[in-house]
């Protein structure tokens, strides 16, 4: 575990709150005094407040009362759910929303001053690895990652371990997820598990298109595991406030992904070509034409790589720099406004 005083937020890296939420950090631009953020699990007490359906199965965590037994919404990430978990902090936790100048609206955050244990995969798979006695699962989980060492070369200094294990919440039904640094890294592993598949070591679960896409979950020695990327400090190209963000209107549209590099993190950047109007709403003049797509979404993460092609439902937004005059537009997946907003591959 990380203090919150030297911690530096990055994508998927796991928080406490003084107040018993677990939360996972959004993103890798944030305020100088709390983190974009959205709620995993809710503290048994404040379950009522929130009025989303629960998964029937509960959580455990940590020895306090306050966050002995936990409840986790059956769906994260959907826009009626963001508004829900929006009414609940204003009405009963107003420090955990801001005002987001840039983007004009209010979002979740975590106050640094109300997080209380942070926990960052790759410290996490250290821990594990240091253990004394690990369980079976924990067992399986080290057996995983070393699995992926060994066979992609990726160093352990770039892989990390995510979900219940990190917390030590885990089930024996828990999945393993863990978490590969950098850009050319999680290529590699990429590449390293299609060849396991294709050896039979491990196999892909592909329940829909999108999974099938991604490979990105699957089974090894009956255990089901899921991998995503989280940026490496050096990969990390911006800070907030250095662009202002305006929302224009609904957009449909197919287009070619043309660079890849960004695809797998989250927010996942596409940057795109051969822009295609699917409706005439969506036809827009030359120079709103835009240069990519982000998806706030992680389950669009890594869906298409460059010269595929992609069909897109989302928000047009204006984007301006805070330092010049430079302006480019962008349709940003996962507003929070709309169920209606995909990245498909065709």
């Amino acid at each position: 575990m990380e203090d919150a005083d030297v911690w530096v937020p990055a994508d998927g890296d796991t928080f406490v709150t003084e107040d018993g939420f677990i939360m996972n950090t959004f993103g890798y631009e944030h305020p100088d005094d709390r983190v974009f953020a959205f709620l995993k699990y809710i503290p048994a007490e404040y379950r009522e407040l929130f009025n989303v359906e629960m998964l029937q199965r509960t959580w455990k965590f940590g020895v306090k009362p306050l966050t002995s037994q936990l409840f986790r919404a059956e769906k994260l990430y959907t826009a009626k759910n963001y508004q829900t978990f929006l009414e609940a902090f204003r009405k009963n936790f107003p420090n955990y929303l801001f005002f987001d100048k840039t983007r004009g609206k209010e979002l979740i955050t975590a106050p640094l001053d109300r997080i209380e244990q942070v926990f960052v995969p790759k410290d996490r798979l250290i821990w594990l690895q240091n253990l004394k006695n690990p369980d079976d699962f924990q067992k399986m989980a080290l057996e995983i990652v070393d699995l992926i060492h060994k066979e992609s070369a990726v160093p352990y200094a770039d892989l990390g371990l995510h979900g219940s294990t990190a917390l030590e919440m885990h089930a024996p039904e828990s999945d393993i997820d863990f978490v590969v640094y950098g850009t050319e890294n999680f290529r590699q592993v990429e590449q390293t598990l299609q060849i396991l598949a294709n050896q039979g070591v491990v196999s892909y679960i592909a329940g829909n298109r999108i999974e099938a896409a991604r490979h990105f979950v699957g089974k090894y020695k009956g255990k089901i595991w899921m991998y995503n990327a989280t940026k490496k400090p050096e990969e990390i190209k911006g800070k907030y406030g250095d662009y202002t963000y305006t929302a224009l209107a609904p957009v449909r549209f197919s287009a070619t992904v043309c660079n890849d590099t960004e695809t797998m993190y989250r927010p996942a950047i596409y940057k795109i070509s051969n822009y295609q109007p699917m409706d005439p709403q969506s036809e827009l003049q030359i120079e709103q034409i835009p240069l990519q797509v982000t998806s706030n979404i992680g389950c669009y993460r890594n869906v298409a790589r460059a010269g595929q092609q992609i069909k897109v439902a989302g928000t047009l937004e204006k984007v301006q720099s805070t330092h010049n005059d430079t302006v480019f537009y962008q349709v940003v997946v996962g507003t929070a406004t709309s169920e209606e907003e995909y990245i498909w591959p065709t």
